[in-house]
């Protein structure tokens, strides 16, 4: 703006342009996202419908969990966000490049809201429905896991997106294949409306905690990782488990419509894109009326 100004035969100096600046209000001032665009029209109905299903479940004794995949990590001598208390910086790869890591961590996290406890499921390949599915499945046959009054149906509640998109017919299909029969157990699952994830309870009950143990702190290995997980706990008593799936989950897998067909899905009134049961096929009808 000096330049600008001197060139139409003013006298000022950037020290004067930045004094009247300032004597404006005005500042140098980075975008902030704050906008969330149009709030699709289902919405608060779609809130009001999760807090009672919500209610019924926990009411009733059965189990009520809270599942997402959280940002990927690189493994390896990488910057992390955040700093630490030591004498010396520790150093570590200039550049973020993929070919130097060790392999790429996937965690998918499951919270149970009834024992405030958190589990996370550490994958190494990618993040599928197929992946989703069967951490899910690994948590529900834990031997270590907390029981609950009625075991006969399961709620997940999970984001609309990601690998548990609310319009992929494989995420459906493998909590049938993987949940609904291989337990005999009634999945219900209850979606949040896109752009509404901050307030899926995982995000804020447990990978908020999650993060903030290795803050500043670069991610060697996948046994460092795991142990900076389980080491997660708040004052109110959460506590954390965290297990490796070192296994190939591909991408790219297509459903027949025979597969969709077969799946005992049974979509509720109320949003019915975001809520449905799954139901076994080997065995007879679980109802929860009020939902």
């Amino acid at each position: 703006m000096a330049q600008a100004l001197s060139k139409r035969q003013y006298r000022i100096g950037r020290t004067t342009v930045r004094r009247l600046l300032k004597k404006l209000e005005y500042g140098l001032l980075a975008n902030r996202k704050s906008l969330t665009g149009r709030s699709h029209p289902d919405r608060d109905r779609q809130f009001r419908y999760l807090k009672r299903v919500k209610k019924l479940f926990l009411e009733a004794g059965l189990p009520v969990i809270s599942v997402d995949t959280k940002d990927k990590e690189l493994i390896g001598n990488f910057a992390n966000k955040g700093r630490t208390w030591r004498q010396q910086p520790e150093q570590v790869n200039l550049h973020d490049f993929r070919q130097d890591a060790l392999g790429r961590a996937v965690p998918y996290g499951i919270y149970d809201l009834t024992h405030n406890q958190g589990y996370v499921y550490v994958g190494t390949s990618n993040d599928t429905p197929e992946f989703a599915a069967s951490a899910i499945a690994q948590w529900w046959t834990d031997p270590e896991r907390p029981r609950f009054q009625r075991e006969d149906m399961l709620l997940i509640l999970c984001d609309a997106g990601g690998s548990n998109n609310c319009r992929f017919w494989l995420w459906k299909y493998y909590l049938q294949e993987q949940l609904a029969d291989q337990f005999g157990l009634a999945v219900m699952v209850c979606h949040y409306p896109t752009g509404a994830s901050k307030y899926n309870p995982v995000e804020y009950r447990l990978f908020s905690q999650m993060t903030r143990n290795w803050a500043g702190k670069p991610l060697h290995s996948f046994a460092a990782l795991l142990a900076y997980i389980r080491g997660t706990a708040t004052q109110t008593g959460l506590t954390v488990k965290a297990f490796l799936l070192d296994r190939l989950f591909a991408k790219g897998r297509k459903l027949s419509k025979e597969a969709r067909t077969a799946i005992q899905l049974e979509r509720r009134p109320i949003c019915p894109n975001w809520n449905y049961i799954i139901r076994p096929r080997t065995s007879t009808t679980i109802s929860l009326s009020k939902c």
